[in-house]
């Protein structure tokens, strides 16, 4: 046995612009052990139900995170509006479908750049990243925002995508295809890349399942979970199957990633196909909320639990939100064991972290 030490990752770190920090206890250049600390940039958004009425909770929620944004809004208001039994117009709900996924995209392109990064393939993470501005461009003529959309409300939403905007989604798509399967032909074929990925960090289907891991991190491990599926928005009227691999390394996860990428496009497709020519955008909300709902939706990184409480008054009795990261922490920890030092930093970008989310 060699000698052991304690060394901490974060959560300043050049690799990963996210403050996270593990305690990493090593034996020469092995990771033995992975301690999370939780709770570095606590910002308390859950008790602003105090200060903000259930409407304007819409906005503090989408702060949750800026890369999930639109996701946190949509699963909020979703959660808001079961309680108050009321199903918003089908135009509302493809908008929402086809902005969840414009945004899916914009955040595994973010991660795809940031993981050529990590492994130091700057010319890759440029054009990730060069591909990513097109889809924020969509953000910003939809929605008027780059990254905080704000347009999700209790009952529906608060803007339209008129026909002349869903054309140049659909271009904007094929040129965006057209550059990810470039893209595609070197995260998966370029033997550098392979050697950086390929058998590193591997969990298995068991252990994702025991340690209750979610998104493209458990997809990447065989394990067929994609909170899509449950119905919400318009994605019952939309086709499309989890995308899995069986491998449950590094080079699986971004595999997944990258089909979801190709997914997304599809399923704008079929939303712009199959959205109502006219309709409401939302429905009126007489009243407040009494009652409690457990919304689930899939956001880029994975399941996000949205937990509603209300009391018949303006203010929320309680609003409680569990993110991807956070169920992705304990399955990092487990992957960080016995694998070289050099690797830790790649791992951890592996999961697609998100502290801010994590530490509401």
């Amino acid at each position: 046995m060699g000698k052991r030490s304690v060394i901490p990752f974060g959560p300043q770190h050049p690799v990963l612009p996210e403050p996270i920090h593990i305690d990493l206890v090593v034996e020469d250049e092995r990771v033995i052990e992975a301690i999370p600390s939780i709770g570095f940039i606590h910002r308390g958004l859950e008790g602003l139900v105090d200060k903000r009425d259930f409407n304007q909770m819409t906005y503090v929620v989408e702060r949750t995170c800026g890369i999930c944004s639109f996701q946190h809004g949509m699963g909020y208001c979703e959660a808001v509006e079961h309680i108050f039994g009321v199903d918003i117009p089908d135009r509302a709900k493809f908008l929402r479908t086809i902005w969840a996924e414009i945004g899916r995209m914009h955040s595994h392109l973010l991660w795809l750049g940031l993981l050529a990064d990590g492994f130091g393939f700057e010319n890759l993470f440029y054009q990730c990243w060069r591909v990513r501005e097109k889809v924020l461009d969509l953000q910003e003529m939809t929605s008027g925002g780059r990254l905080i959309f704000s347009v999700n409300k209790v009952g529906g939403v608060m803007k339209d995508i008129p026909a002349d905007m869903l054309k140049i989604i659909l271009t904007t798509m094929d040129e965006v295809e057209e550059e990810l399967k470039e893209m595609k032909k070197t995260f998966f074929n370029d033997y550098s890349v392979q050697s950086r990925l390929k058998g590193v960090g591997v969990l298995t289907k068991e252990q994702i399942n025991r340690l209750g891991a979610v998104g493209p991190f458990a997809r990447a491990s065989g394990v067929v979970s994609d909170m899509r599926t449950l119905g919400y928005a318009a994605y019952p009227m939309l086709d499309f199957e989890p995308i899995i691999s069986e491998d449950g390394d590094c080079y699986a996860r971004c595999y997944v990633r990258m089909q979801e990428l190709f997914q997304s496009i599809d399923l704008i497709r079929q939303a712009v196909a199959k959205i109502p020519a006219e309709g409401d955008l939302a429905v009126a909300i007489k009243g407040n909320p009494d009652g409690e709902y457990f919304m689930r939706v899939e956001q880029p990184r994975g399941e996000a639990f949205y937990y509603v409480k209300a009391n018949g008054k303006p203010n929320l009795q309680r609003m409680r939100v569990r993110t991807p990261t956070f169920a992705n922490v304990p399955g990092l920890c487990e992957m960080l064991k016995n694998t070289e030092l050099a690797d830790v930093g790649l791992l951890v970008l592996t999961i697609d972290p998100c502290i801010s989310c994590t530490e509401r």
